[in-house]
C-alpha cells in the first residue's frame, strides 16, 4: 500500500467532492465515499487485488463523520509516521455558490439542522480552517460546472499518477531466443565466466546456489555488478522523475539459462532492497 498515490478528498459540503471522487475512479483509482478516519489506517493494511494495475486510492472525507474533526490530525500523523505519503486535496466554493447549489439539490447541510442553511455554512468553514490550511492543494469550484470540475479533476488525477512509484521489471533472457521487445534497458553478460563449460554446473540453473556462487564470485562479475548497480541507481530515480509506470531492465547472456539468471536475480535483491516496486521473470530458464 505504501507505494500507491494516496489522495484524501475533503472540504466544504457542497464544493464537488462527489464529482472529484468520480473523475478519480474515472482516471483508475480505486475511491472509497465518506471513509471514517478510524478505519483509513486498517484500510491500508489490507491486501487489494490487482493492486498494480490501479493507479491510486482517493476517500472521501468529512464532516458527515461526527467524529472527524477530533480524529484526523493524529490519524494523517499517524500514517506519515508509517511511511504513507498521501495529498490532501480540499474543495471550496463561494458562500453565495454553496446556497445556490443546495437551494437546487435540496439537500441538508450536514451542520444545518438546528440552524439556518447559512448558518451551517459558516460553521462549517470555520470548523475546517484548519485543515484547510494543512491540504497540499485547494480548489475553489465556484465556477466550474460538473463537467468542467471533472475535466479539471481527470487532469489533476493524471498529473498525480506520475507519482505512483515506477513498477520495475528485472528480466533474463537467451539471445539465441531472441532480444525482449518490451526491454528499455539491455545489458549483454556473455563476457562473464560461463557455467554451461562445467559439467557438473550444466545441469542447473542460474537460481541454483551452486550457480551463483560460481558466477558471482568471480573477480570480473562483482567488479562489473558494482559497476552496473551504481548505473542503476543513477538512472531509475530519473526514470520515476519522468512519470516513467514501468521499467524492464533485461539482462541476457547466450542461453538464457545460467549468467542472466544469476546477474538478473542480483540486479533484482538489489532493488528490492532500495525499497523499490520490482519483478523478477526468467523467460527462457526452462528452453
Amino acid at each position: 500500500m505504501k507505494n500507491l498515490n494516496l489522495i484524501i478528498i475533503t472540504g466544504y459540503s457542497g464544493s464537488g467532492k462527489s464529482t472529484a471522487i468520480a473523475a478519480f475512479e474515472d482516471a483508475g483509482f480505486y475511491c472509497v465515499d465518506n471513509m471514517p478516519v478510524d478505519l483509513l489506517p486498517k484500510f491500508l493494511e489490507l491486501p487489494i487485488e490487482n493492486a498494480s494495475e490501479i493507479s491510486g486510492l482517493a476517500f472521501v472525507m468529512d464532516l458527515r463523520e461526527k467524529g472527524f474533526l477530533l480524529k484526523y490530525a493524529a490519524v494523517f500523523e499517524s500514517l506519515r509516521n508509517k511511511g504513507y505519503n498521501f495529498k490532501i486535496l480540499f474543495l471550496e466554493a463561494d458562500e453565495k455558490i454553496l446556497l445556490q447549489r443546495y437551494s437546487q439539490t435540496r439537500r441538508h447541510h450536514p451542520l444545518s439542522h438546528n440552524q439556518s442553511l447559512l448558518d451551517g455554512i459558516r460553521a462549517e468553514r470555520e470548523q475546517l480552517k484548519d485543515l484547510r490550511i494543512a491540504a497540499d492543494k485547494i480548489i475553489n469550484t465556484s465556477h466550474y460546472n460538473v463537467h468542467d470540475l471533472k475535466a479539471l479533476i481527470v487532469d489533476l488525477a493524471q498529473k498525480t499518477k506520475k507519482l505512483v512509484t515506477m513498477r520495475i521489471n528485472v528480466l533474463s533472457f537467451g539471445f539465441k531466443f531472441g532480444l525482449p521487445h518490451d526491454a528499455d534497458l539491455i545489458m549483454d553478460v556473455r563476457f562473464l565466466v560461463n557455467p554451461f563449460f562445467v559439467s557438473e554446473l550444466k545441469p542447473l540453473d542460474g537460481e541454483a546456489q551452486e550457480i551463483k556462487n560460481y558466477v558471482l564470485s568471480n573477480d570480473e562479475t562483482k567488479k562489473f555488478l558494482k559497476k552496473y548497480l551504481d548505473l542503476l541507481d543513477y538512472l531509475i530515480p530519473l526514470y520515476e522523475k519522468e512519470g516513467k509506470a514501468y521499467l524492464t531492465i533485461a539482462i541476457g547472456c547466450t542461453g538464457g539459462r545460467h549468467r542472466s539468471v544469476a546477474v538478473a536475480r542480483s540486479v533484482f535483491d538489489h532493488i528490492k532492497e532500495s525499497g523499490k516496486n520490482a519483478e523478477i521473470i526468467h523467460r527462457d530458464i526452462g528452453l
